[in-house]
């Protein structure tokens, strides 16, 4: 059994597709950002960083793991599925992956803060981390040509990747002219795991009209950013 500590987020949902893929039996605990629980000693303790996804794995000694690769890894390897044991292939689907975890994720990161969250219209540092966004995506968009997924077969190379990737709009970054790119965003999303793991948990823009919208989650969110 698993427990998942995680958020709304493209991070979050990188494990919670991955559980859902692997048909993992795990229990989701839910931590709200927005109130600082990813800041609570009970949770520095499990990731002195403060940040979220987290596993603990109580079937293997309550180890507990941080940071969305090396949990994707762990779960990778515990159950032989997702990622070549070994081998040339092995390395393909772990260069995919961090290609996402430094690029990918961290510039689209900065664009969600500066086109969405930031108080303030920084221009120049809105048209960086979109444009340097959009090159990345090029760069995607040439590895997908002829090929249905990033490393060979489907991997937590592409789950690490569409977790951010779907998500393009609200980042502000185009995926006009990215035939390969638009026509993998929509294979991964037509995948049952990945429809069920980006509702897991359910994000506040989600939740019924009246109790949250799109511009309050990004007005709470910017609250969160200028502390």
């Amino acid at each position: 059994m698993i427990d998942l500590y995680t958020a709304a987020t493209p991070n979050g949902w990188k494990i919670s597709i991955m559980l859902e893929e692997l048909g993992i039996d795990y229990t989701m605990h839910p931590i709200s950002l927005i109130k600082g629980e990813q800041k609570t000693p009970a949770f520095l303790a499990m990731n002195p960083n403060g940040r979220i996804p987290v596993i603990v794995d109580r079937g293997n000694d309550d180890l507990t793991i941080f940071e969305s690769g090396a949990i994707m890894i762990y779960l990778a390897d515990t159950t032989g599925k997702l990622l070549p044991a070994d081998g040339p292939a092995r390395y393909r689907v772990l260069q995919w992956l961090m290609f996402q975890m430094g690029g990918v994720g961290p510039m689209m990161g900065q664009a969600n803060v500066f086109f969405r969250y930031f108080p303030e219209t920084i221009q120049p540092a809105i048209d960086r981390y979109q444009n340097e966004s959009r090159r990345l995506f090029e760069v995607l968009n040439t590895a997908l040509d002829g090929n249905d997924y990033l490393a060979g077969d489907y991997s937590i190379a592409d789950i690490a990747n569409w977790a951010w990737v779907h998500r393009y709009e609200w980042s502000g970054v185009s995926i006009e002219g990215l035939p390969h790119l638009s026509a993998w965003i929509d294979r991964l999303r037509a995948r049952p795991a990945c429809a069920r793991g980006i509702t897991i948990p359910v994000r506040m823009a989600d939740l019924p009209e009246g109790e949250q919208t799109a511009e309050n989650l990004a007005k709470e969110t910017r609250k969160m950013v200028v502390q």
